[in-house]
């Protein structure tokens, strides 16, 4: 009798183009695990079933590309802010835009829907926090107290409460009711991306790109656990359903942490990269992650990961040591638990402040017909009329709702290479209406991918029927009437070349094919074939070795005298990628900054600003935010205090450096504008820089 194979622990479900121009965000619907929606650069969101490659439904009214996306408790709404601060809310099932919000002056950072009512939270670049009502046009509150960009928001369960995280390191807990914050919270030393209620008890958690996760009382308003991984930036967190232990996903790993007494059950590596968004269903945990255009689902198997124990490790997982059961697994203190409301929520639970119950100036000057303009723009593009009728329009009108019990996604062999959804190239559809499948190609990797390309034919592929099974029913796709293909004008090509790519650049299959005179391609022998390999091979290398050998020289300066010295030697060499390299170290450790470092910096930040990689300028954008951050104050303070009274050449001296960095502050922010009006991610870094740099218009 053969033995039963083990299955894996985690594995890549599917990978697919959600979009013709880059993902921007992304969310899984918390309550199904099985409902997805995207944003990207094109302006649109849509609507995914997980595990199948078939896009349910567009909505598009979006003028600027979508920067936050968040689906409603039962699934049946979704909200969509863009980059020019615009919210728009659609009811899924009736397939039409309920609500078009204005008030808000930047990008939208992040949203919530409150657990009860038509209540709506909203964070912005503008570093405010609104609280909507749905069924009005203007905000009901504005809360401000945050000093840059709010990255999370989260109700509490008995929708009470709002807290917040923000990239100046603090999490702000609010009153809904009373409209002013409880209390802070300061122990992070970094940006903090994510906070989550405890799903029963007074208990929240926080992950910060400090590599930390902090757990705080909400009785006591104290931290209780500060819980480390492998430093990389904690990016979500999700509390089990049972509240018992909290999941962490980092860059390509997976935690589940305990507290009272802090402690590290179990890591998975999953190769979901930066993941975006967790759920938890049927003991399976799924991730989501996008890169540039593709959006990739992973599955971990829950069964199989360790979710209690007692072995504090501090950060570390020791696999050699035995798990035992901890005495008193929820520690010495009971906490109480939230007590939710069995009414809705209604307008007259939030008290109406005279600072604050205005509605949003940007609302007062639209006119209804505007918004109505606007709202008629919008539409729901149904792509997969089958799937929308089978998960937005059951035929029980009681639960208009997903199924919330599904069947897990089945685990494939341990031993198994190909994609765990079994579906090959040939077999999987684009999901735009004006898009086909590219032809497959021959790879030696045991993912494949689906690269549709613009067709000149106006008959586009119809989505093929098929996938694995899931918790909703399989899908078949007869042929249905097509929208109508809007041709618009092409965009010109970005000039900007990205960090990461979805295929390898300098290698092109088709050199080791070449045509033979009768058309058929030949294949190479070994000779020809190494020759196509090591085409500019040696060029290559002469670079490389020039490189190191003048990091190098960068370094003995550096352990001779110190950084600064380091940095002006690289500066003289006249090579930016060594500037970067050196950047890309000291931008890491800020306490190495000085005045004299910000000087010698401020004019390569220019250049870098300025350059067609996208690595360059990230790492300028970075240099940037440190002088911003840490020494703005100190400039400003010295360049508007009063003339000393006699000689003070240390004064003196620091003056003219302050004067100087100012210079170059005033040039860079007018760099910074410039950039700001470019659409997609790189106009929202360098919007989030221009908001930074605001002070310098005001000041002296």
């Amino acid at each position: 009798m053969a033995a039963a194979r083990t299955t894996k622990i985690s594995w890549r479900l599917q990978e697919f183009e959600a979009h013709s121009s880059s993902v921007s965000c992304l969310a899984l619907g918390k309550s199904s695990g099985r409902l997805l929606a995207t944003g990207g650069e094109d302006c649109r969101v849509n609507i995914w079933a997980v595990s199948k490659a078939n896009c349910i439904m567009s909505l598009t009214g979006h003028k600027n590309p979508v920067e936050c996306v968040q689906f409603n408790m039962s699934e049946e709404q979704v909200v969509a802010g863009s980059q020019s601060g615009s919210i728009r809310v659609w009811d899924l099932e009736a397939a039409k835009i309920l609500r078009t919000l204005m008030g808000h002056k930047a990008n939208i950072t992040s949203l919530g829907f409150h657990p009860f009512g038509d209540f709506l939270a909203s964070s912005s670049m503008d570093t405010n926090i609104k609280l909507w009502d749905v069924r009005r046009k203007g905000y009901v509150f504005r809360y401000k107290g945050h000093t840059q960009a709010v990255r999370s928001l989260a109700f509490s369960p008995d929708g009470k409460w709002l807290a917040s995280a923000s990239d100046d390191c603090t999490i702000k807990l609010w009153d809904l009711t009373l409209g002013k914050t409880i209390t802070e919270f300061r122990s992070h030393t970094a940006a903090v991306n994510i906070v989550q209620f405890h799903p029963n008890e007074y208990l929240l958690a926080s992950g910060s790109s400090d590599g930390t996760i902090k757990l705080w009382d909400l009785e006591k308003f104290t931290m209780i656990s500060s819980l480390e991984g492998d430093m990389s930036p904690v990016r979500c967190v999700s509390f089990s359903p049972d509240g018992s232990c909290l999941f962490s996903g980092a860059t390509d790993s997976l935690r589940v942490f305990g507290w009272e007494p802090d402690r590290c059950f179990d890591m998975v590596s999953v190769g979901w990269g930066k993941v975006s968004d967790l759920a938890v269903c049927n003991q399976q945990l799924i991730g989501v992650s996008h890169q540039l255009s593709s959006v990739s689902s992973y599955v971990v198997d829950l069964k199989r990961v360790k979710q209690s124990g007692s072995f504090v490790i501090q950060g570390i997982v020791r696999d050699n040591e035995p798990l035992t059961e901890p005495k008193d697994p929820k520690g010495a203190a009971l906490r109480k638990n939230y007590e939710r409301p069995t009414t809705t929520c209604s307008s007259q639970r939030v008290k109406q402040r005279a600072d604050t119950e205005r509605p949003s100036p940007e609302g007062e000057r639209r006119s209804p017909s505007e918004d109505e303009g606007d709202e008629k723009a919008s539409s729901a593009e149904i792509h997969n009329a089958e799937d929308f009728k089978e998960i937005f329009q059951p035929k029980n009108a009681i639960s208009r709702t997903p199924p919330k019990m599904s069947e897990p996604f089945p685990a494939p062999p341990e031993d198994e290479t190909i994609l765990a959804t079994g579906r090959q190239p040939k077999d999987m559809a684009s999901p735009f209406p004006d898009k086909m499948q590219a032809p497959p190609m021959a790879s030696s990797t045991p993912v494949q991918r689906v690269e549709p390309t613009v067709v000149s034919s106006l008959k586009p592929q119809l989505p093929s029927a098929g996938g694995p099974s899931s918790s909703r029913p399989p899908i078949s796709c007869p042929p249905q009437p097509q929208p109508p293909i809007i041709t618009a004008k092409s965009k010109p090509q970005s000039k900007i070349i990205p960090s990461t790519r979805n295929e390898p650049i300098g290698l092109n299959v088709a050199d080791f094919l070449p045509f033979s005179p009768n058309n058929r391609r030949a294949a190479l022998n070994n000779e020809e074939a190494v020759s196509q390999i090591k085409k500019g091979h040696d060029t290559m290398c002469v670079m490389l070795s020039s490189r190191h050998k003048n990091l190098e020289t960068v370094r003995g300066v550096w352990v001779r005298e110190d950084v600064k010295s380091a940095l002006d030697t690289a500066v003289s060499m006249n090579d930016l990628s060594i500037v970067v390299d050196i950047l890309n170290i000291i931008n890491l450790q800020p306490y190495l900054w000085k005045l004299d470092l910000c000087m010698t910096v401020l004019p390569q930040i220019g250049k870098l600003l300025q350059s067609k990689y996208e690595s360059y300028m990230q790492t300028g954008c970075m240099s940037l935010r440190l002088i911003m951050k840490h020494f703005w104050v100190l400039i400003f303070d010295t360049l508007k205090a009063a003339p000393s009274v006699g000689v003070d050449i240390t004064r003196e001296e620091r003056h003219q450096k302050c004067k100087a960095c100012y210079k170059q502050l005033k040039n860079l922010s007018n760099i910074t504008k410039i950039k700001a009006a470019q659409v997609g991610r790189h106009g929202s870094t360098f919007k989030e820089l221009q908001l930074l740099m605001a002070p310098l218009n005001e000041a002296l």
